[in-house]
């Protein structure tokens, strides 16, 4: 049984051995014989996807993927647990950067699990950063991800903040970022599908951040620019200058925009109502 098992695989082995000859001379090449075994069913379309994932990493660096500094969620070391408790409960990371007075400095990563580990057993007043953090591992804006992701998987990391040629910090990449340039979007059961905009009653609608403001202006009859953003996330990280919170809340153009869900990194969903009063925010 084992014999007749086995031949399948070898014969699909084999199969795809005599369509890679003769050798390919370069990675173009070999990507339009293996497109041409994918046509000829010797190759599945997703194992094509990842195959082309693997080869694109070593091109790519860390600038391209990493989530700007701007957009990073980070704690302050000045802070207590009561204070930076709902930040890490609302944004759903496993790790968060710690910065000093200097918000260039990062001086360690605290993990989710360990902040958990220290609620259900210590009293508050006992909170010391210095147990809590683990080291920072940095990295160059200019690394190519094959070779970051080689280190992710040595030193056991999987967050590295992004430094720029003079050793500023310009971002955070995870090796998550990493695995989906191979895998593509990794989505969990919470992560939202489709762009759209949902009537909830009267005069409240809920609007996916990614919905364009194309659809939103034809929508709603609203005249908003899309020269700086594109879409109606972008319009309220704007307005406020900075990625906010749940049920923060802003009213540009006769709209008023609270947000619905978020995750630290971007607004996920906004809840969105019109606004009867003349007084309003315009961009």
């Amino acid at each position: 049984m084992k014999e007749s098992a086995d031949k399948p695989s070898k014969s699909w082995l084999r199969k795809l051995s005599e369509s890679l000859q003769p050798g390919a001379q370069s990675k173009s090449e070999l990507l339009e014989i293996l497109r041409a075994a994918a046509k000829r069913q010797l190759l599945n379309s997703e194992a094509l996807k990842m195959i082309e994932g693997v080869m694109e990493v070593s091109s790519i660096q860390v600038r391209d993927i990493m989530v700007p500094r701007a957009q990073m969620t980070v704690i302050e070391k000045s802070q207590r647990p009561e204070e930076f408790l709902p930040l890490v409960v609302n944004a759903s990371h496993s790790r968060f950067p710690v910065i000093d007075e200097d918000k260039e400095d990062v001086i360690g990563i605290l993990l989710a699990k360990d902040l958990l580990r220290y609620c259900l057993n210590s009293p508050k007043e006992d909170f010391d950063w210095n147990k809590m953090l683990r080291p920072a591992f940095f990295v160059p804006e200019s690394k190519r991800l094959d070779a970051l992701l080689n280190e992710f998987k040595s030193s056991h990391n999987h967050l590295a903040i992004v430094v720029d040629e003079y050793g500023s910090i310009a971002g955070l990449v995870t090796i998550e970022d990493v695995l989906e340039e191979i895998v593509g979007d990794i989505e969990d059961e919470f992560d939202e599908h489709e762009v759209y905009v949902q009537k909830l009653n009267e005069n409240l609608y809920q609007v996916n951040a990614l919905t364009s403001i194309e659809e939103f202006n034809r929508y709603f009859n609203a005249k908003f620019s899309d020269q700086e953003v594109d879409t109606m996330g972008g319009v309220v990280i704007q307005a406020l200058g900075h990625v906010p919170l749940p049920n923060e809340s802003t009213e540009i153009q006769g709209f008023n925009f609270k947000v619905a869900k978020s995750d630290g990194r971007r607004i996920l969903m906004l809840e969105v109502s019109k606004i009867e009063s003349s007084q309003e925010t315009v961009l």
